[in-house]
Order: C-alpha cells, then sequence, then structure tokens
C-alpha cells in the first residue's frame, strides 16, 4: 500500500514539474513573439523613416534643378 501511494505522489509531481513546465513555455512563446512583433515593427518604422528621409533628399535635389533650370531660362531670356 506504501509503494502505491509513493508511486500516486511520484506521478502526481511529475505531472504538476510538466504542467508547470508547459505554462512556462507557452509563457515564454508569448514573450518572443510579443519581442518579434515589436522589432519587426521597429524595423518597418526605420524603413519608412529612410524611406521617407530618401523622398526629402530627392525632392530636394529636384527643386535645387528646377531652380537652376529657372535660373537659366531667366538669364536667356534677359540677354535676348
Amino acid at each position: 500500500m506504501k509503494k502505491v501511494a509513493l508511486t500516486v505522489a511520484v506521478l502526481a509531481l511529475g505531472l504538476a514539474a510538466c504542467e508547470t513546465k508547459t505554462e512556462n513555455a507557452v509563457e515564454n512563446t508569448a514573450v518572443e513573439n510579443a519581442v518579434e512583433a515589436d522589432a519587426m515593427a521597429a524595423d518597418n518604422a526605420v524603413d519608412n523613416a529612410l524611406d521617407a528621409a530618401g523622398n526629402a533628399v530627392e525632392n530636394a535635389g529636384e527643386a535645387v534643378e528646377n531652380a537652376a533650370d529657372a535660373t537659366a531660362d531667366a538669364t536667356e531670356n534677359a540677354a535676348q
């Protein structure tokens, strides 16, 4: 009878340990997924910011080019 009680107690402790490990694994997975999602969002934000900065630089370059063309045209028209 003592062997049966001891076996049941050991099995119960083993199941409890497994349940705790499973809960920890689920929690760890949730944390990892949240961290991964945050990292991906940050990466997307950086990409978007870099794209916007690149577009701004490109637009500024085009504005300078347009101003240079306008100056050249004005100089040519004044010479005529």
